[in-house]
């Protein structure tokens, strides 16, 4: 595709409390054009217009087109990105969507999967993810999940979730959230929506879980996952 130029970086939201976080710390300098995918104007831009995607997460499905016809519009773009072969990443909900662009269906899982939870890493040359391996501490909140799309590489596993994270071409899928620290557990847990579905799945103890485990593991991930996103980083200039 050659140099990106001022090619902006586009960042996809679903909802505005699902953010790249710390994935932009790896972008200094570089413009951001960040697109409310799910707002009734919004708009995708043309693929030739960016150097690349991060595309976040968010309380809906995938499959919740009914709700949000802005998902389809979405994931026909994911497909002609993945044809074009942009580099992208996916994060919990934006795996999803890459997951279904590349042809893989997408289904609730056996339960929820919300914690600070181990993540095997399967690929330690893999260059976005390959410095959490062999095993990381990781946020995961998230409760539908996806078999390994066609063509793709596995990266990563868990304990319930046995496609965690895949590579096709330059896009990554990851369902866990490598971007997470103590701040944005925290974030989360301000937000009643996230409060009362950790609540749901873990009992009245979730918030202090939660916090617990992103004060023991968050600083460790953050170091660990810092230099993956560079990588992406350097890939979309």
């Amino acid at each position: 595709m050659g140099d990106a130029g001022d090619r902006p970086l586009l960042v996809v939201r679903h909802v505005p409390w699902e953010g790249p976080h710390r994935i932009l710390d790896a972008f200094a300098g570089v413009p951001v054009r960040m697109v409310d995918v799910l707002d009734g104007d919004a708009a995708l831009p043309a693929h030739d217009e960016v150097r690349g995607a991060v595309i976040m997460g968010g309380p809906m499905s995938v499959n919740d087109v009914a709700a949000h016809p802005g998902l389809a519009t979405e994931v026909e773009w994911v497909r002609q990105a993945l044809a074009r072969d942009l580099p992208m990443l996916g994060v919990c909900l934006g795996a999803q969507v890459i997951a279904r662009a590349a042809g893989a269906p997408v289904a609730p899982g056996p339960q929820p999967e919300i914690g600070w939870l181990p993540v095997e890493i399967g690929d330690a040359d893999d260059p976005v993810l390959g410095l959490l391996a062999p095993m990381t501490m990781a946020l995961h909140w998230h409760g539908e999940a996806f078999p390994l799309p066609s063509g793709a590489t596995p990266l990563a596993r868990s304990a319930l979730t046995e496609v965690q994270a895949f590579r096709i071409g330059r896009a990554w899928g990851v369902l866990f959230h490598p971007e997470a620290d103590a701040t944005l557990t925290r974030e989360w847990l301000a937000e009643p929506l996230m409060r009362d579905e950790a609540l749901r799945a873990l009992g009245p103890d979730a918030p202090a879980a939660l916090e617990r485990g992103a004060t023991r593991h968050g600083e460790v991930l953050a170091a660990r996952s810092a230099t993956g996103f560079a990588a992406f980083a350097r890939m979309c200039a």
